[in-house]
């Protein structure tokens, strides 16, 4: 039997009837609810997130950046509309070269196989080093080493390497294994950390450090004895500017004492002079006014300084010397004198 058509005027034909419409059972009601319930619960699930105190977020919003996330709680849209990538940037990151830290404790623990041919390099005299060095860095900005680098450790290595190898081919074996490890260190972070700003890598290099530079196993003890000729040669003439440090000094201040002393005995004597000069231009004025009694003065202060030294004195007249003199005593000390 043909279905009855609608009227085209906009009435129901005759004998038309309308479907039955069936409303959701409870059931069917509960089971949308819990469906709703569900994906609120996903939705503020996926919609805040936790930036730590060393960390911070790069967010993504349909995969463009959507901006930086500074530690703390925050909010993003759900279902996959932003995505946060928590990045380290108050962590300072560390790659070895030559070796692996295998425990890091208070005896630290450390590998040397199989990274051994990491640490080979060739010196501008074409002699080859041991080089085991460590790079320090951290991430200064998120945004680009999130966007500009696929991989930055890898990176960070490739150009350690390079730069190291370059810095270290310009100079000598001996340069590298003595007295250049600070200039190579400062070159080689300058020269990395350009090449990671020409990168636009958002790194900034922390440290470039010469953990332990030898030269290669096969010839290490003939270096270690030459290393101690040079030690012994450096300890002799050490010596011998210590010594001369002490002896000229000492000899030239003696000098300056015997100097000195010279010219405080010529003071001495000047002044002695002039005091005797003063003292007979004195003498010489009193003696100007009264020569007699000047005279006597004189000669009672000579016999007061020198009799005292002759002893005992016999005075006698000339006729009885003859008598007496072989009852002098002219032995004893005071009368020789």
């Amino acid at each position: 039997m043909a279905e009855p058509t609608r009227d085209p005027k906009g009435g129901n034909p005759p004998g038309f009837r309308p479907p039955d419409i069936q409303l959701p059972d409870r059931w069917a009601m509960y089971l949308l609810w819990g469906v709703l319930a569900v994906l609120a619960l996903l939705a503020l699930r996926g919609s805040v997130y936790t930036v730590g105190t060393d960390e911070q977020g790069v967010i993504l919003r349909l995969g463009r950046w959507g901006g930086i996330a500074e530690p703390g709680f925050h909010f993003k849209l759900p279902f996959g509309l932003d995505e946060v990538h928590l990045v380290p940037t108050k962590q300072v990151l560390k790659e070895e070269f030559g070796f692996r830290t295998v425990r890091s404790d208070v005896r630290s623990e450390f590998a040397k196989q199989p990274y051994a041919l990491e640490s080979l390099t060739l010196t501008g005299d074409l002699n080859i080093a041991d080089v085991e060095w460590i790079v320090q860095y951290r991430i200064s900005d998120p945004t680009a080493y999130w966007f500009q680098i696929e991989e930055p450790a890898q990176t960070v290595r490739d150009l350690s390497e390079a730069v190291l190898r370059q810095v270290i081919g310009s100079r000598t074996v001996d340069q590298v294994l003595t007295v250049g490890r600070s200039e190579i260190e400062a070159e080689a972070k300058r020269l990395l950390q350009k090449q990671l700003n020409t990168y636009k890598s958002g790194l900034s290099i922390v440290a470039l450090q010469l953990r332990n530079v030898t030269p290669p196993e096969p010839v290490q003890a003939s270096f270690n004895d030459v290393n101690r000729s040079e030690q012994d040669r450096e300890k002799v003439i050490d010596q011998s500017r210590a010594a001369y440090n002490r002896e000229i000094p000492a000899a030239e201040g003696e000098a300056l004492r015997t100097v000195e002393q010279a010219k405080g005995q010529a003071i001495d004597r000047v002044n002695r002079a002039k005091g005797d000069a003063n003292r007979f231009l004195a003498i010489l004025a009193e003696y100007r006014k009264s020569p007699d009694v000047t005279r006597r003065r004189l000669y009672l202060e000579t016999m007061g300084q020198v009799l005292p030294a002759v002893g005992d004195l016999t005075i006698l007249d000339g006729s009885t010397g003859a008598n007496v003199l072989p009852l002098l005593d002219l032995k004893r000390q005071g009368g020789a004198k």
